[in-house]
């Protein structure tokens, strides 16, 4: 089961000849979820081979317009390709008369349906769900509201092992049981057997994690909202020496960045949003990668795979 990340756009306010604005796709399980839409979004979309029909979430972080500008494109474009599924987004209430605004001038002829969901969460919330994910939304600290996200896979059920169903002569009833992480017992007269859980059934393996930190100042609760997760991308806007300016604005550092990839216990940090004052981005990798070593670079159709984390029953035969 897939995992990936396709990075579409790394610039900040301003797109250059090689960086476009903020966008992302994540693809889980191939589930489709777009975080963010700056200008060129579709474009990109083209050039990765990402279809825009088997996109059925989209994650705004906020209203400016490098992380909106591509949305009417891009809603257009499902609409002349004949959509009729359900599009949902998620997205700040500020954007709502922006998606009034596009419905009423250009939205003739849609055969789809927008669902709008508005956020409005003061810490770590649960938006959405399938039976094996989870979308959070979480408040960031910018110059207007702003919000960051989580996808996470669901704790997924137990897995059986063979033998133990040959030693202890499983019923499907108890093989259910076991498969819900419960110990089976068994009462014959005044004896009581105990299967346990923790002899005969295994997670197939450890839930993967993502996190969208853009754009935002740093503050102190942030780092534990994304504890744990195994890929931060988390914007550093500016190097280090110009960490005024990032105050001013409510933007992050590389150190900023890397600092809250450390002190979340994150598995691998993804920096981008560049300034578009640097066209060498090798000292924005130096200075993270110093204080977190497992960062890299975002780059324009950069693809990450988040590996599957198989547990120590993987070589069990299952049921």
């Amino acid at each position: 089961m897939n995992f990936t990340l396709n990075i579409l756009g790394t610039a900040s306010a301003l797109p250059t000849s090689d960086r476009y604005s903020s966008a992302h796709v994540l693809d889980v399980h191939g589930r489709l979820f777009l975080i963010d839409c700056g200008e060129g979004t579709q474009m990109q979309m083209r050039r990765k081979g990402i279809s825009f029909l088997k996109v059925d979430t989209i994650c705004l972080s906020h209203i400016h317009g490098d992380h909106i500008f591509g949305i009417f494109g891009l809603l257009s474009t499902m609409g002349m390709l004949g959509r009729t599924s359900v599009l949902n987004i998620y997205a700040p209430g500020t954007f709502a008369p922006v998606l009034d605004f596009f419905l009423r001038t250009f939205g003739e002829g849609l055969r789809f349906r927008i669902d709008l969901h508005e956020l409005h969460c003061t810490s770590p919330e649960l938006v959405a769900e399938t039976r094996t994910l989870e979308l959070l939304a979480f408040p960031l600290h910018h110059r207007i509201e702003t919000y960051g996200f989580i996808v996470r896979e669901k704790e997924p059920a137990f897995n059986v092992k063979k033998d133990c169903i040959e030693k202890y002569g499983l019923s499907l009833a108890e093989i259910g049981t076991l498969k819900r992480g419960e110990d089976v017992v068994r009462t014959r007269g005044d004896e009581t057997e105990t299967v346990p859980a923790s002899e005969a059934a295994y997670r197939p393996y450890v839930p993967r994690s993502y996190a969208y930190c853009s754009d935002t100042a740093p503050f102190p609760e942030l780092s534990s909202w994304v504890r744990g997760v195994d890929l931060l991308y988390h914007e550093a806007t500016y190097p280090v020496e110009m960490k005024e300016l990032a105050e001013k604005t409510f933007h992050s550092t590389t150190e900023d960045a890397a600092k809250c990839a450390l002190e979340a216990g994150a598995g691998k940090l993804v920096i981008g949003h560049y300034s578009s004052r640097f066209s060498d981005l090798s000292p924005f990798y130096g200075q993270a990668s110093a204080i977190f070593p497992e960062t890299v670079l975002a780059r324009e159709l950069d693809t990450i795979e988040v590996p599957m984390k198989r547990t120590a029953g993987k070589n069990l035969d299952s049921f």
